[in-house]
């Protein structure tokens, strides 16, 4: 087993908390020392249909402060790296991040999207993600207006539109 798994295996066994998904580990050489970095995220609520209608609520610093210790604490009991010193980065994914599984549209239900459509001619759609399932996502395109569902497998690419204000918020 590489070290990169065994890390993997002991970065899982460390979190508990079931609201916690491990959405990445990745390990890397950094001169003499190695770099590892933990991606953490929140787990959607959803129906018992696999269907999330809300927003998932982002990790705080102190959750990622909190996890971190945990994480740690863990790798230094069980040494992975047999004594190498190493860097440890825990972070949340960014708004950045592309939406490539369903759980990542379940995680951001109720922002603004742009996804390309993929088959025949490409479809540029921007919306807000009204609900995320398993298969599929439903996208109110026009404010107001009904939703549209797409089929994952019919995506060829999507990701977060950054809002600099509130939708809530009224024009002055």
């Amino acid at each position: 087993m590489s070290a990169a798994d065994r890390v993997h295996e002991i970065v899982a066994a460390a979190l508990t908390d079931p609201t916690l998904v491990l959405d990445g580990v990745e390990v890397t050489a950094a001169g003499k020392r190695k770099l590892v970095r933990v991606t953490l995220d929140r787990r959607p609520d959803s129906d018992a249909d696999g269907w999330a209608a809300g927003p998932t609520p982002a990790l705080s610093l102190d959750d990622i402060a909190e996890h971190s210790r945990r994480i740690s604490d863990a790798l230094d009991g069980d040494d992975p790296f047999g004594g190498a010193a190493y860097v440890l980065e825990v972070s949340s994914p960014g708004v950045g991040r592309p939406l490539r599984t369903p759980r990542h549209y379940q995680r951001n239900v109720s922002r603004l999207i742009t996804l390309v459509t993929r088959g025949g001619e490409p479809t540029e759609v921007t919306g807000r993600i009204w609900r995320a399932g398993p298969e599929s996502v439903a996208v109110v395109v026009d404010e107001g207006g009904e939703p549209q569902s797409f089929a994952y497998a019919d995506i060829e690419r999507a990701s977060v539109v950054v809002e600099f204000t509130s939708s809530n918020e009224k024009d002055e």
